[in-house]
């Protein structure tokens, strides 16, 4: 008898099995994920992206580090008088907070302080690094008060002053403290904008809540009220304490640092500018 030749077809193993299901699922998840893709929109799908390489990136970095990128992604500055808050998102103060805690714990440690049984500065790392990053450089991190303006509709034109305002900072050399007060005089005229009284001290508030050099501090100021209420001028003075010339270096307590900064109608009207300085003498 002739033998006859059966053909066995081979039952896959596990194994061959398992990598066609895969590339099945592939197949099917990759349709899937097309499909996706094309009912979002284009900026969501970017931001989803970005998102999840960002958060990538991020991972086992100190926020401190993730912040800073941000920033120089931009290519933005962030010394120490800046603004950062648009670089922070929400919820991230309180991880700077225990970052800046942890390395304030180091800074007593390295100044030979026993934290562990002296009971006053058990937890003085963490007091102070909530200081500064929720109140004494807290202008650094948060955005710029809500500023409500109004119309000049009584076409006022004549020279307004606001102070003293108290103000507390902190120079950037020593971070010592800087005590002292401000006074503000705005001329405006009929298509200038007109700000409540409390947003002066707002204002001012903000921008001195971070290490500052008052050369610089007083000008910024003058460049935000110029930019927010459009006044045909804007005057400054700022009389001041310096902590870093008072508590250590020459110890001269008596010392004080004045300067004003003049702008538009100030600077070209002697007799405008005159008034403003001899009321200020009054107060």
């Amino acid at each position: 008898m002739p033998s006859t030749k059966v053909s066995l077809k081979k039952t896959p193993t596990k194994k061959v099995a398992s990598k066609v299901v895969s590339k099945t699922t592939a197949k099917t998840t990759a349709k899937t994920a097309a499909k996706l893709a094309a009912k979002v929109p284009a900026k969501t799908a970017t931001k989803i992206a970005t998102k999840a390489t960002n958060q990538k990136e991020d991972s086992g970095l100190p926020l401190s580090v993730v912040i800073r990128r941000r920033i120089e992604a931009q290519k933005a500055r962030f010394h120490a008088n800046d603004n950062i808050a648009q670089f922070i998102r929400p919820g991230e103060l309180e991880g700077l907070v225990s970052e800046v805690a942890e390395k304030m714990q180091a800074v007593l440690e390295s100044l030979v302080i026993d934290t562990k049984s002296d009971h006053n500065t058990k937890n003085t790392s963490q007091r102070v690094a909530k200081m500064f990053v929720q109140e004494v450089f807290n202008g650094r991190y948060v955005v710029q008060p809500t500023l409500t303006k109004f119309p000049n509709v009584s076409r006022l034109n004549e020279l307004m002053i606001v102070g003293p305002i108290t103000i507390r900072s902190a120079c950037s050399h020593h971070l010592c403290p800087i005590m002292g007060r401000i006074w503000i005089g705005v001329l405006p005229n009929k298509e200038s904008a007109l700000i409540g009284l409390s947003k002066y001290s707002r204002l001012t508030e903000w921008v001195m809540c971070r290490p500052q050099i008052q050369e610089e501090a007083v000008v910024e100021l003058a460049d935000m009220l110029e930019k927010k209420i459009k006044p045909v001028g804007v005057a400054i003075v700022m009389d001041a304490d310096h902590f870093c010339m008072q508590w250590r270096g020459v110890k001269d307590r008596d010392s004080k640092m004045v300067n004003s900064v003049m702008r538009g109608a100030f600077l070209k009207d002697p007799n405008l500018r005159r008034e403003f300085l001899s009321l200020l003498e009054k107060r």
